[in-house]
């Protein structure tokens, strides 16, 4: 990890919808105890006036008037490597919030690796995700950098949410079913359409993905215990009382990578995952099965992608918007995630017979995308410069959960409003 830089971390992509909470989050822990007076941070982007704003911005509604003396302001463009390379050399971390990372990912991540800079992003697009891993981890580890994808809403909670519930099961955990469940008050809820963008090209993109993973060449992790069972397109979970559908994120491509890796690394049991997401009532069905059918004819053409992705909000049923959510939106939103855990106690051989012990635990927090997303990134962030011997031994391209699973991470997040815990003591 290179010292004697001016800044330990830059904000890039600051003046973005998302970025500008994420330099808030910066600035808000920046105040802590643990980082008061000695973190040295900057934003960065192509437009000095708007970095000004954000920075005005975040000054003003944190109550913090020197702010804008304390954060510095680098200009620099996704296009232009040459003020990446610059960026890059000033800063020991980059906080990348430029999307869509398939488009404006990779130049970053190749500045960082040439200037001897760590790099967390935000990203939900496996074909980013395990293409840095593919192009670049040998790289990073002979610079002795890390990059870690995925630091956000995805896919944190999940995630660490696994390693979570691993921990907490005395004995040995093979299989585990998450369901997200997000909450709006009377504002309602909506997302930015920058997500919806990365999800269009993303389900365009599959057999871009598929090639990836060829290319990567793993081998399958081994079934431990028993085989878990794959639910439908849509069912009713009994757990939840609601409708559920798979959740079309990145979680369960992230957390297969972090299992891999520490089955591989430290021979630890590979756990099975699969994610859903609830979706209510029956109403709720029908209006999500017309719309995904629609959604999924017009993704395959050309011109059915561009009127996706020219009225985002006819098309997601006002869910995704070109402004993306108002204060008071995001103020009324939250998110359960609730992991239901299997496998064999103490002395069980996961390779004889049925589980017999289950775990429930949850992870919750504030609104998922503009709120929770800036705390897990600047927790991710925090841990990745001050734990550096809880990190892996050498640098490499990062899934979260194996970049952080022996650190305080959790704890971090826990302290800043991403709550873990244990819904139901492990039952034999």
């Amino acid at each position: 990890m290179a010292t004697g830089r001016p800044y330990q971390l830059v904000v890039f992509g600051a003046s973005g919808f998302t970025g500008q909470f994420v330099v808030e989050e910066v600035a808000r822990v920046a105040a802590e105890d643990e980082l008061r007076g000695s973190l040295q941070w900057a934003v960065a982007g192509r437009s000095r006036e708007k970095l000004e704003a954000v920075v005005e911005k975040a000054a003003q509604k944190l109550g913090k008037k020197e702010l804008k003396s304390e954060v510095n302001i680098i200009l620099c463009d996704v296009s232009d490597p040459s003020s990446l390379a610059n960026m890059a050399k000033q800063t020991v971390l980059v906080l990348s919030c430029v999307g869509p990372y398939r488009f404006f990912g990779e130049p970053v991540v190749k500045a960082c690796i040439e200037n001897g800079t760590n790099f967390i992003d935000i990203s939900g697009e496996p074909q980013f995700l395990e293409g840095m891993y593919l192009n670049y981890n040998d790289k990073a580890a002979e610079k002795g950098v890390y990059i870690v994808g995925s630091c956000g809403f995805d896919s944190i909670p999940a995630d660490m949410g696994v390693l979570y519930t691993r921990n907490n099961l005395k004995g040995t955990l093979t299989a585990v079913e998450s369901f997200l469940n997000t909450k709006s008050g009377p504002e309602g809820a909506c997302i930015h359409d920058g997500t919806w963008r990365s999800a269009v090209y993303g389900l365009a993109d599959q057999d871009k993905l598929r090639a990836i993973r060829r290319q990567i060449g793993h081998k399958p992790l081994p079934v431990i215990g028993a085989k878990l069972k794959k639910r439908g397109a849509v069912f009713y979970s009994n757990e939840l009382g609601q409708y559920s559908i798979p959740f079309m994120g990145s979680d369960a491509s992230v957390v297969r990578r972090t299992q891999r890796y520490l089955h591989s690394q430290f021979n630890e049991t590979p756990v099975q995952y699969a994610a859903y997401t609830t979706v209510g009532g029956i109403g709720s069905v029908i209006k999500l099965m017309f719309a995904g059918l629609l959604f999924l004819m017009l993704v395959k053409f050309d011109f059915g992608r561009k009127l996706l992705l020219k009225y985002p909000e006819f098309f997601s049923g006002g869910h995704f918007t070109k402004e993306g959510p108002t204060e008071k939106q995001m103020e009324g939103s939250s998110f359960e995630m609730t992991f239901f855990g299997e496998g064999y106690s103490t002395g069980q051989d996961p390779q004889q017979g049925k589980p017999n012990v289950k775990i429930c635990t949850q992870v919750k927090g504030p609104e998922a995308g503009y709120v929770a997303t800036p705390i897990a990134m600047v927790q991710a962030a925090v841990t990745l410069l001050k734990e550096k011997s809880s990190l892996p031994k050498q640098g490499g391209v990062y899934s979260p959960g194996a970049a952080f699973a022996n650190t305080k991470l959790i704890d971090r997040l826990n302290k800043h409003g991403v709550e873990f815990s244990v819904i139901s003591k492990p039952e034999v």
